[in-house]
């Protein structure tokens, strides 16, 4: 790619060009538009095109204040080569809602590639496979940890892309996991149509975190000059060595009550090791929480109260040094 014209949605971009196109996914019950903004800047020199995502999921704000903060820096407005395509926010539902799926209860990232006849969140991943995929060479798309759980830093990629791992550790996050493709998600379409793809992790939905912001932040300006778009190098922060885990673990509860962690995301343990307990309301019971394993938390559950078989951490092991 990054010959000719760049076509989205009907609107062209010729070399030099930038805009906001601006994707009708559906309606209001008050009968208000939703549009998805996809920001596009056009080098004039030809190069890949690449997807910033943000908001898959409408409560994870991390990923769309590092998109924000792309666009506001104004760095793309003198792109080297190539094109960019921002969406800062694609599940806008979710967004107004401080929810984590679409009105009817379901996830975007479980609906890919999407139909225009099935349910709305079908509906916008349609949106997103149609109008924007067919221009894209590299993707790199922002999330947070689920519900309570917070992700320590952590950049996501399909087990046996070698483009992608190479681009991960361009990325330089402090963890790297690799890790399989989930049926109907974005990632398992991207690795479809043979698009190279980073899922970036980093912190706990609806909360803003500095470090996971800055670190996401930083990796996709590094990625950004690597692939040709930026040439500054004062963008390009390689930092620290990151370390690719290979394989991961839930822990779960095996007692229902309040839960103290002891031990959090991103911290080495070994097997045996005390990560948390969990406490009976009435002062009866206290359970210990232990791992079988050695490795590192890849993330930990700040609910207070928790049922029994809920995620209490996840454990990374079979770790690579980089």
């Amino acid at each position: 790619m990054g010959k000719g014209d760049l076509e989205i949605d009907k609107k062209v971009f010729r070399p030099g060009e930038k805009g906001i196109v601006k994707l009708n996914v559906g309606k209001l019950p008050s009968d208000t538009k939703i549009n998805l903004q996809a920001h596009v800047y056009r080098a004039k020199s030809p190069g890949p095109t690449t997807l910033v995502l943000a908001g898959v999921h409408g409560d994870e704000i991390n990923g769309i204040e590092i998109a924000r903060r792309l666009l506001q820096s104004s760095k793309l407005d003198s792109i080297n080569a190539g094109a960019v395509i921002v969406i800062p926010l694609l599940n806008i539902y979710g967004f107004i809602n401080f929810n984590r799926y679409v009105p009817d209860g379901k996830d975007v990232n479980r609906s890919f590639p999407g139909t225009n006849t099935g349910s709305l969140a079908s509906r916008i991943a349609r949106t997103l496979t149609k109008s924007i995929l067919p221009s894209v060479d590299y993707i790199f798309d922002f999330h947070t940890g689920g519900d309570s759980r917070f992700n320590f830093p952590q950049v996501r990629f399909s087990r046996n892309d070698i483009s992608a791992l190479e681009l991960a550790k361009v990325f330089n996050p402090p963890l790297i996991l690799e890790s399989g493709v989930i049926p109907k998600s974005l990632r398992k379409t991207a690795r479809d149509l043979n698009i190279p793809m980073l899922v970036y992790e980093g912190g706990e939905s609806i909360r803003l975190d500095r470090k996971a912001i800055d670190l996401g932040y930083k990796g996709l300006l590094n990625c950004l000059v690597h692939l040709g778009h930026l040439t500054s190098q004062e963008d390009f922060n390689p930092g620290r060595k990151s370390i690719i885990i290979k394989k991961s673990t839930w822990i779960r509860a095996s007692f229902s009550g309040i839960f103290l962690w002891s031990q959090k995301s991103g911290t080495r343990v070994y097997k045996g090791e005390k990560l948390g307990t969990i406490n009976d309301p009435n002062g009866q019971k206290s359970i210990s929480v232990i791992t079988n394993k050695n490795g590192i938390l890849i993330a930990h559950n700040n609910a207070s109260v928790v049922n029994q078989g809920d995620a209490l951490f996840h454990l990374g092991y079979e770790i690579e040094e980089l």
